[in-house]
């Protein structure tokens, strides 16, 4: 029997995204908004599309375990689970809640897999611009049914164009950043939302972003995107990223050569 997982889940996103996300957008009242810790927003239509993406999640693949981002903001202990065997799913429900807060795009609906330990496939879902990019491990990247592959880009040094969230940054490596996005093509602000800058570094839309937060729902589904597709997904320092590591930094890119000559401009021998 075929395996239908990465069409389950996708369309599981699409539905969850049609049935509780959209009619809220644009639509929230002052009650529906509330801060679940200083700065960090939440909505009603967090909390909604995490309750019927886990228990769809838990359906089809019983004895999981899901780790969602409002589960773990009620109950931090959920985040444990990470270094579980067995499968452990991550669920980012609203991934840019302030933006969606505010009545402003992008936003998305992601989910990443972990089986024993590691990542296995992932779904990023930008519902407003129609676009799904689905992943497994060791298999590939497909945006929208078709299969992707970014790892032969190799642009100029001075043609680069990418996000980085600088303001975020240590004061030293905010300076630096700063200064080397001079030697590219373009340095970008960044979009409030992991999942459309993941999303833009599949597409060609960007070369790479630069996150300094690395909280696992944010980034375990697009860096195994950007990874199965030829990309590199790293802390500062080189080391592979891993959702379960605690750290910060982190640089994206749609090939080898993209992170290295992005490190190099960006951060130079920091």
């Amino acid at each position: 029997m075929a395996d239908t997982l990465l069409d389950d889940v996708g369309g599981l996103l699409r539905e969850t995204a049609d049935q509780v996300v959209l009619p809220l957008f644009r639509k929230l009242d002052d009650a529906d908004i509330s801060e679940k810790a200083e700065g960090e927003l939440v909505t009603v239509a967090d909390r909604r599309a995490e309750e019927m993406i886990s228990a769809a999640l838990r359906r089809l693949r019983p004895g999981s375990v899901v780790v969602g981002e409002e589960a773990v903001a009620d109950d931090p202990a959920v985040l444990d689970h990470l270094h579980s065997a067995g499968d452990v799913w991550l669920v980012d429900p609203v991934d840019g809640t302030s933006n969606f807060a505010a009545g402003r795009q992008p936003f998305a609906l992601m989910v990443a897999l972990l089986t024993d330990g590691e990542p296995a496939a992932a779904w990023v879902l930008d519902p407003l611009a129609g676009t799904l990019a689905v992943a497994r491990a060791g298999e590939g990247t497909w945006l929208n049914g078709r299969p992707l592959r970014t790892g032969d880009r190799a642009p100029a040094l001075d043609a680069l164009r990418g996000a980085a969230m600088s303001h975020a940054l240590p004061p030293t490596s905010r300076a630096l950043v700063e200064a080397g996005g001079a030697r590219l093509g373009e340095l970008l602000p960044g979009q409030h939302c992991a999942g459309r800058e993941y999303l833009d570094v599949l597409t060609g839309d960007q070369d790479f972003v630069l996150f300094w937060r690395t909280l696992p729902w944010d980034h375990a589904p697009g860096a195994l995107l950007v990874r199965a597709a030829g990309g590199v997904a790293r802390r500062l320092d080189g080391a592979d990223y891993h959702p379960a590591d605690e750290g910060h930094g982190l640089l994206v890119a749609a090939s080898e050569q993209i992170w290295a000559d992005v490190r190099e401009a960006l951060l130079g021998a920091a």
